[in-house]
């Protein structure tokens, strides 16, 4: 008897989770009228559950979303059951609320309710009470992203007058304001201290801001040589407060080298021209960068460039360039600048510069050739870069440039003094139209202001960097512009194809000619394993010239990331 009464017990608990879980529970929720039954009904609610404890939370939950959305006096009547797995929930809404006036007594900078397009009168905000919550959040994360991550706000004196307009009184609890007491750096632990305080002006000691150090950590993503890995984390502690930033380092150092080949117009034959052009970034860790050029092409003509650029010398503000130029013209003249420039970075995109740069030339001729003389120049000038990056396209990562110096000075040859005036401007500008098709447009020129000018003084321009369709150094002037164009577009991500329409005008007054030139052609480039790759073909011609094929140019050229 007693196993046959333990079987029977047993098939009962066996089916009972069965027979539980066929009876659902459905929720029905009704308002005191129809107006009211239709505005529960319009917030939605879930009306199937598994138990009761279920159904009573979603009950709780749908009296407090009525609240929040103004009917602060509403009320939960009763939770009935009507049939056998049925429940009716009566609500009584009565008024709705729909603003709330806050007395904050000046508790809350006025810049951040400007920042968060909240009107503020006599110390007094006004907030629809459908946004309340999310407002004073927003407040709450404003007031902690400036100094205080733990302040609290509450709402206090909630009230209503005869006219049932409501208010309360709001008060912050601000706990001991935080600064920023270590810098802890991972994945690229020998990043140069200096870019921390200068570049990105981050500091210990300085008033912890979360929203402005993430704003700043962002521009590390303009830096060549380093990137970051992910947004910065900060540990809390009882009396310190550690900001942690993940910080990795990127190849970013480079060689680029073209090849150009052309037909010789005198003798017929193809003659070769090419340059090797290597820059070296942060190498040291310091964020130095030392490029080194050189160049020779089909008019007999070699261009030595060596630049070292060395930021924030000695943790200061301040960082020095130094340039060392030297150009040589088959045998005719050889000529040397020298520059040392300050710089100061104002910030991620503008920096501004002044320097010191002094000019020897020899005439290796020694004949009486009027344009070419000996000479010995120094200027004093000063320099504007603006820099605006698009990291996101490995082609083309810089999307605008404005590079403009100024400089004076004096030039003595023969025993003769002159004061002289120089102006150089690089700029250019990408338009991106969509993600295939984008408009290159680019702008450089010089200009020399002299009584007179000697011709191994000019400037020199032409070339692949230049106008295109042209031998490399092979025009001077004493004035020149030069117009670059391209319409660009990309086949997918890593190749493109491009146009090339060139102009450009130049004066020169030692030869008493003025002109204007043209180039015209096209060209492409991709990314491959060993760098990006650009191939131009382009022909050129004077204003009054034909175009002739055989003048036509081709230019390749390989830039190498490592």
């Amino acid at each position: 008897m007693p196993y046959r009464f333990f079987q029977v017990l047993f098939c009962i608990f066996l089916c009972l989770p069965i027979y539980m879980k066929g009876q659902n529970l459905h929720l029905k929720v009704i308002g005191n009228s129809e107006a009211e039954t239709r505005t529960i009904d319009s917030l939605g609610y879930k009306s199937v559950f598994e138990n009761y404890l279920r159904l009573n939370s979603e009950v709780d939950s749908l009296h407090q979303r009525l609240i929040s959305i103004g009917y602060i006096d509403t009320k939960h009547i009763s939770t009935t059951k009507t049939k056998d797995s049925i429940f009716e929930a009566h609500f009584q809404l009565n008024l709705l609320y729909k603003t709330i006036s806050i007395k904050h007594n000046g508790l809350i900078d006025e810049d951040i309710l400007m920042l968060l397009d909240i009107p503020s009168e006599d110390n007094t905000i006004s907030i629809p009470l459908h946004k309340l919550e999310q407002t004073l959040e927003s407040i709450n994360s404003e007031i902690a992203n400036r100094g205080t991550p733990f302040s609290s706000l509450q709402l206090m004196d909630i009230h209503k007058d005869k006219s049932n307009n409501l208010y309360a009184r709001l008060e912050v609890n601000n706990p001991k304001s935080r600064t920023i007491d270590n810098i802890i750096i991972k994945g690229y632990e020998k990043f140069p201290k200096s870019f921390l305080k200068h570049y990105l002006k981050i500091k210990t000691k300085r008033e912890f801001n979360l929203a402005k150090i993430k704003e700043k950590t962002s521009e590390l993503n303009n830096l060549r040589f380093a990137s970051q890995i992910k947004d910065p984390e900060v540990l809390f502690t009882k009396d310190s407060t550690i900001l942690y930033m993940y910080i990795e380092k990127t190849k970013s150092n480079t060689f680029d080298g073209f090849l150009g080949f052309g037909t010789n117009e005198d003798t017929n034959k193809i003659e070769f021209d090419g340059y090797l052009n290597l820059a070296l970034h942060n190498n040291l860790n310091y964020g130095e960068t030392l490029k080194l050029l050189y160049k020779s092409d089909e008019n007999d003509q070699q261009t030595f460039d060596g630049n070292v650029m060395m930021p924030y010398l000695f943790n200061s503000p301040l960082g020095v360039e130094l340039n060392l130029n030297i150009f040589r013209k088959d045998s005719s003249f050889v000529t040397a600048r020298q520059s040392a420039k300050l710089n100061y970075q104002m910030n991620a995109d503008h920096s501004i510069g002044i320097g010191l740069s002094s000019v020897n030339s020899s005439d290796l001729l020694d004949t009486p050739i009027s344009s070419v003389n000996d000479f010995n120049s120094s200027y004093y000038f000063t320099n504007y870069t603006y820099t605006k990056r698009q990291n996101y396209d490995f082609l083309f990562p810089i999307n605008f440039l404005f590079d403009i110096t100024a400089g004076f000075g004096n030039r003595t040859f023969e025993e003769t003094d002159e004061n002289q005036t120089k102006f150089a401007l690089n700029t250019f500008k990408i338009f991106n139209l969509n993600d295939r098709n984008s408009i290159y447009v680019r702008g450089n020129g010089q200009l020399i202001d002299s009584d007179s000018y000697l011709e191994n003084e000019l400037p020199r321009f032409g070339g692949i960097n230049s106008i295109r369709g042209f031998e490399e150094n092979s025009l001077f002037a004493n004035l020149f512009g030069v117009l670059n164009t391209e319409y660009r577009y990309r086949l997918n991500r890593d190749f493109y194809v491009h146009s090339v329409i060139d102009a450009a005008y130049f004066e020169n007054n030692i030869a008493d000619q003025k002109g204007k030139l043209f180039g015209f052609g096209f060209g492409f480039g991709f990314l491959s394993k060993a760098g990006l790759f650009r191939f131009n073909y382009t022909s050129g011609k004077t204003e009054n010239q034909r175009f002739k094929l055989s003048d036509s140019k081709v230019h390749l050229s390989l830039t190498a990331i490592f």
